[in-house]
C-alpha cells in the first residue's frame, strides 16, 4: 500500500469520504434525520459520557456533516474539525470556549465588518472585550496583550480591504504571550494559504463563501491545528480543569491535540445549539470538490480586472495583492504564492454618492453583500454590511465612503471588464 500524501486536489474529492457501506453510493448520502438508535443502554452510556465515538443527536454529530469536518481538517493540515450553522456561529463557538466574563481578544482591525460589530457589540453581552491592533503592525498585537487577554483574532486575508496579514510575525506575538492565534481564512481558503503552516492554531471559515463556492447554502467550519498546549496554563478552564458535566473529565487530557474541536462541540454546539443542517453540509462538500479549480479562477479573473481597473480614468485607487505595486506585494507572494484571491477593493472617483450609483448601474455583477460565488458580486461598504461603523471605524476597516468591493467569479473576464466600464460610465 502506498504511503504517498494525497495532494490537495485528491483531498478536496476524497477527504473523509468512503461509499456508503449499506448502499453502495459513492456520492456521500444526506443523512437527513434528527436523532440516531443506539445499539443498546451501555452503547447510549458510553456515547453520552464521551467514552464512545458515535452519533447521539444531529445539532451535535451528524454523518454527513462528519465528512464535511474530515474534508476542511484535512485541507488545513489541522487535527479535527466542527462545522456549525455559519462563519458567526464559529466564531461564538471559538470564542466561548476560551473565554469567561471580563477575558479580553485582542483583533486585527482589518476584519469584516460583521465581525467587528460581533466583537464590539454582540460579545459584551458575554463580558468579553476586545482591543483593536494594527493588521500591519505584529507589535501592535503585543502592546495590547495582558493577563486577561485569551486569542489574537485576525483575518488570513481582510475582508474588504484585501491586507495579507503578516501571519508568521504575528504568531510569534501569539507564543510569547502564550495566547492562541486565532485565523479566519474565508477569503484565501486553503487552497491559497493554509495558516496552521505558518504558526495559527486555530482557523475558522465561513463555508458559505468559497469553500461552498455556490451561494445557496450557509455553513462555518472551526479547525483545531492541534499545536496549542492547553495545559499550559489555568486560562482555559473549559479544557484544563475538570468538566462536572461530564464526570469530571480534563478534556484537553483524554483527547490531547483535538481537545478544543471536542470542546466547542460538547460544551459550546451542545448547548449554544448553531448547528449546520445536513442538507447544507452536502451541498457545501459538493462545492469543496471543485475548490482548487475555482480559486484559481477566482484569482486569475481578479487579476485582470484589477489591473484594467487600475488604469480606468474613473478611478483613484485600487487595492488588490496580486498587482506588483500593491503595498501587500510581497506578503501576498510569501503566504499566497498561487493567487490573491477573488476579493478587492477599489475606490471610485466621486465619493460616496459615486460608490452608490456604481453598484446599482451593473447588470452582470450582482449586488448583494456576499462573496465567494461563481457569480461575480459588487457592494458598496460603507452604505451596507460596515453602516453600522462609525465613519473612522469605516476607514479603519478599510471600507471608506469611495470604496467598492468586488467578489469576481468565474464568468469570462472580459464580460465582467465590460460590465464595469458601462457601469462606470453612467457614473
Amino acid at each position: 500500500m502506498s504511503d504517498r500524501i494525497p495532494g490537495f486536489s485528491t483531498l478536496a474529492i476524497h477527504a473523509g469520504a468512503q461509499p456508503d457501506p449499506s448502499t453502495g453510493a459513492r456520492v456521500t448520502p444526506i443523512y437527513q434525520t434528527t436523532s440516531f438508535v443506539f445499539d443498546d443502554v451501555d452503547h447510549a452510556a458510553s456515547l453520552f459520557g464521551l467514552q464512545a465515538f458515535g452519533n447521539i443527536y444531529t445539532r451535535i454529530t451528524n454523518p454527513t456533516t462528519a465528512v464535511l469536518e474530515e474534508r476542511v481538517a484535512a485541507l488545513e493540515g489541522g487535527t479535527a474539525a466542527l462545522a456549525v450553522a455559519s462563519g458567526h456561529s464559529a466564531q461564538l463557538l471559538a470564542f466561548h470556549t476560551m473565554m469567561t466574563p471580563g477575558d479580553n481578544i485582542v483583533a486585527a482591525n482589518k476584519l469584516y465588518g460583521g465581525s467587528i460589530n460581533q466583537l464590539n457589540h454582540s460579545f459584551k453581552s458575554f463580558g468579553w472585550e476586545v482591543k483593536w491592533a494594527d493588521a500591519n503592525d505584529p507589535e501592535s498585537f503585543a502592546a495590547l496583550i495582558d493577563d486577561r487577554t485569551r486569542a489574537i483574532f485576525i483575518e488570513s486575508l481582510a475582508n474588504p480591504g484585501g491586507v495579507v496579514v503578516d501571519l508568521e510575525a504575528i504568531s510569534k506575538v501569539a507564543k510569547a504571550h502564550n495566547v492562541p492565534l486565532v485565523v479566519d481564512n474565508t477569503l484565501a481558503t486553503p487552497y491559497l494559504c493554509r495558516p496552521i503552516e505558518h504558526g495559527a492554531d486555530i482557523v475558522l471559515h465561513s463555508l458559505t463563501k468559497f469553500m461552498g463556492g455556490h451561494g445557496n447554502s450557509m455553513g462555518g467550519v472551526i479547525v483545531d491545528g492541534g499545536s496549542y498546549d492547553w495545559s499550559s496554563t489555568d486560562r482555559y478552564p473549559m479544557l484544563s480543569k475538570p468538566r462536572p458535566e461530564y464526570s469530571g473529565m480534563v478534556l484537553h487530557e483524554t483527547f490531547g491535540n483535538f481537545a478544543f474541536a471536542i470542546a466547542c462541540r460538547v460544551l459550546g454546539l451542545r448547548d449554544l445549539g448553531p448547528a449546520i443542517s445536513p442538507m447544507n453540509s452536502f451541498m457545501i462538500l459538493t462545492g469543496i470538490e471543485t475548490l482548487p479549480l475555482r480559486m484559481q479562477r477566482h484569482s486569475d479573473n481578479a487579476l485582470k480586472v484589477a489591473q484594467h481597473l487600475a488604469g480606468h480614468d474613473k478611478v483613484a485607487w485600487v487595492s488588490y495583492a496580486g498587482l506588483p505595486s500593491d503595498a501587500n506585494h510581497e506578503r501576498q507572494q510569501k503566504y499566497m504564492p498561487k493567487g490573491a484571491g477573488a476579493v478587492f477593493t477599489f475606490g471610485v472617483k466621486g465619493g460616496y454618492e459615486a460608490g452608490v450609483a456604481l453598484v446599482s448601474n451593473c447588470q452582470i455583477l450582482s449586488h448583494l453583500a456576499n462573496i465567494g460565488d461563481t457569480r461575480s458580486l459588487i457592494i458598496h461598504p460603507a452604505s451596507t454590511t460596515h453602516r453600522q461603523l462609525t465613519d473612522e471605524q469605516k476607514t479603519a476597516a478599510g471600507a471608506g465612503p469611495d470604496v467598492v468591493r468586488l467578489s469576481i467569479g468565474l464568468e469570462d473576464a472580459e464580460d465582467i471588464i465590460a460590465d464595469l466600464d458601462q457601469a462606470l460610465a453612467s457614473v
